[in-house]
């Protein structure tokens, strides 16, 4: 009997060992399943980025300028004509949103929420206060690539952040006017298009590349240069303090500019070795020069600029630019006149028909978009030598 009631007993004792054991599975199994529900949660969250906002959404928003004239109106033009181009083809839906200012693209992304048939937007942000716009996409969850002036509050949140090469624009007009005999303490002109991100990176390519930092690698030739001096902090302060103005990228700014100070700087440049060298980080302000010096300047400051080393620069791709160069424009005998040599980095606003093909790209789960990433296409010069192999963009006011 007590063999009997010992044989129980153990029975017993294993059954209940075998019940708790069978607990602790379950329970670990359930921490797995909420691991693994968290996990899909993730991947759904992925996957929700590249996916349309609502069922039936279609619709690709491309915002940018007004078309008007300079390079961001010619950027406009080719990115209507790529809307029209996707909008044709059936499979998205491609709408161009031009405006005249940052609030203006606020509200727009505004009106694109309402829409709710958002797959993603490539704004090309005309000033900085178009960040309440991106911030708005990015609380949406609508996928945006920023194109050309890149927001730096905002850049982490886009699929991409896509513009010319800013930076290699900058050192390759040091390197230019370097090789034309800009030195340390020389007099130095600086035309600003506005205060944000795309002259703030061309002033710091022309540091960085005097400062031996960075090369200019000029992709037409497949070379890549550096500085023959190193400049120190000071003298390149000098550069950008002494004279330098924001003229909204405008001829009619830096015009006015010209208008106030060219007697000043012409006689500083005189009295300084007799070179000015003017470093203008677009197009439409060296129209600007060029035309105060054709209707405004005085015949004292244009008899002593003549007798001086004069170089400007640009930045942009104009025909109208390089039909001056070229010696084709009414405006060419003047630029020979005056100006020994002058060039504009190439910089073509057609890049703006590539950003939105990269949405595309997105959409069709054919890039691996990395958020924040930036991606910038390669610059170069383009003067009186090499001028005649280049066709630009018409767009001169």
């Amino acid at each position: 009997m007590k063999k009997i009631i010992a044989l129980i007993l153990v029975l017993a004792l294993s059954l209940a060992l075998v019940a708790c054991s069978s607990k602790t599975d379950v329970k670990e199994d359930t921490t797995s399943k909420d691991d693994t529900a968290a996990v899909n949660d993730d991947t759904a969250a992925t996957k929700d980025d590249a996916a349309t906002t609502k069922d039936g959404a279609n619709t690709i928003y491309v915002m940018g300028p007004t078309p008007d004239h300079g390079w961001t109106a010619q950027a406009g033009a080719y990115a209507e004509a790529k809307c029209k181009e996707i909008t044709e083809a059936g499979t998205y839906k491609a709408v161009y949103m031009p405006a005249s200012s940052g609030e203006e693209q606020v509200d727009q992304v505004n009106t694109i929420i309402a829409n709710g048939d958002a797959v993603g937007v490539v704004m090309f942000a005309l000033d900085d206060s178009a960040q309440a716009g991106q911030e708005a996409l990015h609380a949406e969850g609508i996928p945006f690539i920023s194109f050309d002036r890149i927001i730096e509050a905002t850049e982490k949140y886009a699929i991409l952040n896509a513009s010319g090469d800013n930076w290699q624009c900058g050192a390759g007009i040091a390197y230019w006017l370097q090789k034309n005999g800009m030195k340390p303490g020389d007099t130095v002109v600086t035309l600003y298009g506005d205060n944000g991100t795309v002259c703030s990176r061309r002033e710091e390519g022309f540091r960085q590349f005097l400062k031996g930092e960075i090369e200019y690698s000029d992709e037409a030739l497949g070379k890549s240069f550096k500085t023959t001096e190193v400049w120190d902090d000071a003298s390149l302060d000098a550069v950008f303090n002494t004279y330098s103005v924001v003229c909204n990228w405008s001829a009619d700014g830096a015009y006015d500019y010209m208008e106030q100070k060219l007697d000043e700087i012409v006689a500083a440049a005189k009295a300084n070795g007799n070179k000015l060298y003017i470093y203008s980080m677009d197009d439409e302000m060296t129209f600007g020069v060029l035309n105060y010096l054709e209707a405004g300047a005085s015949e004292a400051t244009l008899a002593d600029l003549e007798q001086m080393d004069v170089y400007i620069s640009a930045i942009g791709g104009m025909q109208e630019l390089y039909d001056v160069m070229a010696g084709t424009s009414a405006q060419s005998e003047l630029a020979n006149k005056y100006f020994d040599d002058m060039m504009s980095m190439y910089f073509s606003p057609k890049m703006m028909q590539d950003v939105i093909v990269k949405m595309e790209d997105y959409l069709a789960g054919n890039w691996n978009y990395e958020l924040g990433a930036g991606e910038y296409q390669p610059t170069w010069i383009v003067d009186r030598n090499n001028v005649s192999q280049y066709e630009g963009f018409k767009g001169h006011a």
